[in-house]
């Protein structure tokens, strides 16, 4: 059974390549339909933490001051996470991310990335936006921790994503919902997929 890997990261900036850099990250494992494990660290990238992020994540710069190193806590989650396929919210945002750190250290990142923010506008065309608390909401996914840091947002969007696999399943009788099949669905025009009706 495909094992994948739901990740998040929690940023200073909104690019690496104008200086962002990644403060928290995670991972939560899902393999045979189910949640089977997680992995999450703060990081100091020696940088600011500015009070906007301070706001939203409730990260402060003295967590970020104790925490380990960027090269410490990715080597970690690199070997944590291994050849499992990829998963994030808006995962154009997180492949960055994953990718630059990951570079920064020397590491290859080839995975491939699943994004449930474009699962979710073909599968609930209907909904009112695709943000991750929207359909949080939406499809009554507990929500443990606070918004806005990694292992909360990693966790709400692997509940999710177990939803869209299982909604997948029954829209699609008889097909694998495998990453193939995911990667295509998440790329086709959406007037020529299937959807779950409102």
């Amino acid at each position: 059974m495909t094992r994948y890997a739901v990740i998040d990261f929690e940023t200073n900036g909104l690019m690496p390549e104008q200086g962002g850099r990644a403060l928290e990250v995670a991972a939560v494992i899902v393999q045979d339909g189910r949640i089977t494990e997680s992995w999450q660290s703060l990081m100091n990238p020696g940088g600011r933490v500015p009070s906007f992020i301070t706001a939203l994540t409730g990260i402060t710069p003295a967590m970020v001051s104790a925490a380990p190193p960027p090269a410490q806590v990715m080597a970690g989650i690199a070997d944590f996470v291994g050849d499992a396929t990829l998963v994030a919210h808006n995962a154009s945002f997180d492949r960055r991310f994953w990718q630059h750190e990951l570079a920064r250290i020397g590491q290859a990142a080839t995975h491939d990335f699943l994004c449930t923010v474009l699962i979710s506008r073909r599968l609930y065309p209907w909904a009112a936006n695709h943000k991750l608390a929207t359909l949080v909401d939406l499809h009554n996914i507990p929500v443990d921790g606070r918004h806005h840091r990694a292992l909360a947002d990693a966790a709400m969007t692997a509940h999710l994503f177990l939803r869209m696999q299982q909604d997948l399943a029954t829209l699609y009788r008889g097909a694998e919902v495998e990453p193939g099949f995911l990667a295509r669905y998440q790329k086709t025009v959406k007037t020529q997929v299937r959807a779950m009706p409102a």
